[in-house]
């Protein structure tokens, strides 16, 4: 009888034993246990792409490290994990994640604050500020092309119709020469003083020289600048922000490091 109950107790501890390494692996794959660890690591990269993993989602997930799994043995087996390519490609994965986990460590450790997105928005603000222009403009290559097309404009030719055929400007000229909304500063100096200069509806008498050509200016209106509200921007500054405090923590660590 005391063998009897001996005997069920040991047996009961090998099931504890058994169901304990069963939820430490999700699987035992030619005698090799493949532990739950992998499949939450798995499930770590769906999340981070942006994709929920939902409870139908476990399953496909557990297949797939179980397949992983008979196929690492199988190139395993043929000693592919011996080569050379596969020790260089090793070590670059090694280091891919090393560094991604560094840069997220610092984002944790340094985040943007509001104070810094609040100050950066009214640097913006203070920069923009005051009038907004919009213009449209024909740049050609040479002196002469611009003065024959200012007359051709005195005589009333179309503004829109010049510049889709003679701009060499892609971008406005497509759109008949239209610089849409912007603040003189993001011009040139020689083109932002010939905008200002101008009155609504007048164009420019004489061509413009920069340093992109020769250009033919129109004023076509002029408003008090249109900011974004600081809440609608603030995401893209503190993600502009973010970055800039990587940047600084990638120049900082190659300027200490000792490279021979």
């Amino acid at each position: 009888m005391k063998k009897h109950i001996l005997s069920a107790l040991a047996a009961a501890s090998l099931m504890v034993v058994a169901s304990s390494a069963m939820a430490q692996n999700i699987a035992i794959v030619n005698g090799k246990a493949v532990p739950s660890s992998r499949m939450d690591a798995l499930a770590q990269q769906v999340a981070r792409s942006g994709r929920p993993v939902t409870p139908e989602m476990q399953g496909q997930l557990r297949e797939e490290i179980i397949a992983r799994e008979i196929f690492v043995q199988a190139a395993q087996a043929q000693g592919l994990d011996a080569t050379e390519d596969y020790k260089n490609q090793l070590e670059l994965t090694r280091q891919s994640i090393l560094i991604r986990e560094l840069f997220a460590d610092f984002q944790k450790k340094n985040p943007v604050t509001d104070e810094e997105t609040k100050a950066e928005y009214d640097k913006f603000a203070a920069a923009n500020a005051g009038k907004e222009y919009r213009a449209r403009h024909i740049l050609v290559e040479k002196e002469e092309q611009a003065k024959a097309l200012i007359a051709q404009l005195k005589k009333g030719a179309k503004f829109e119709d010049l510049a889709k055929k003679n701009s060499k400007d892609p971008g406005s000229g497509a759109n008949g020469g239209d610089l849409d909304w912007a603040n003189a500063s993001s011009y040139v100096k020689e083109f932002s003083d010939a905008l200002t200069a101008l009155s609504k509806g007048k164009l420019t008498d004489t061509p413009v020289k920069t340093q992109f050509g020769y250009h033919i200016i129109r004023l076509e209106d002029v408003r008090e600048a249109q900011l974004p509200k600081y809440e609608d921007v603030k995401p893209q500054i503190a993600q502009q922000l973010q970055q800039q405090k990587i940047a600084k923590f990638q120049e900082d660590l190659r300027a200490k490091a000792k490279v021979e």
